[in-house]
């Protein structure tokens, strides 16, 4: 048995001023693209003959809470599920400007994957678009005056 994954790549060439992290005129366009890669199975892998019967029932009932996520899941516009990611990303990069000291790196990441996310895909994020658009502002000002306190 082989197992499929995709793989999702970003291609993000963005050049913006560091100061003021503003866009340039002719941004290039956030990309995106999708490959699948196929995984050789581990051979060690148990059976379902190596496994006793409460480790079978355990399976089962971790596989049918798995397929009842998925198809709640499926029930919520792609919108909003990806909108709540943007959010944790913003939350994620609050928590390391927050540290003492701040991890600059590690929010600067969150940051931009903030950025490609709402200025890649704009108003199909849909009617939170607007609001997505000023809590980055805000964590890029955020990041911006931590910066400057931080070297000062």
């Amino acid at each position: 048995m082989l197992v499929t994954r995709t793989h999702y790549s970003l291609n993000y060439s963005l050049q913006r001023e560091v100061a003021g992290w503003e866009l340039p005129q002719a941004a290039t366009p956030l990309r995106l693209s999708c490959k699948a890669v196929t995984l050789p199975t581990v051979s060690d892998t148990p059976t379902s003959d190596d496994l006793d019967e409460s480790t079978t029932d355990t399976l089962d009932e971790a596989q049918q809470a798995i397929n009842e996520a998925r198809e709640r899941l499926m029930g919520i516009p792609a919108e909003l599920v990806v909108s709540n990611h943007v959010m944790g990303l913003y939350e994620l990069a609050a928590i390391h400007l927050g540290a003492e000291p701040p991890s600059l790196g590690e929010a600067a990441l969150a940051i931009d994957a903030v950025g490609c996310l709402v200025e890649g895909l704009g108003s199909r994020l849909g009617p939170d678009s607007d609001t997505l658009v000023a809590a980055l502002s805000n964590i890029r000002l955020a990041f911006v005056q931590i910066k400057n306190a931080s070297a000062g």
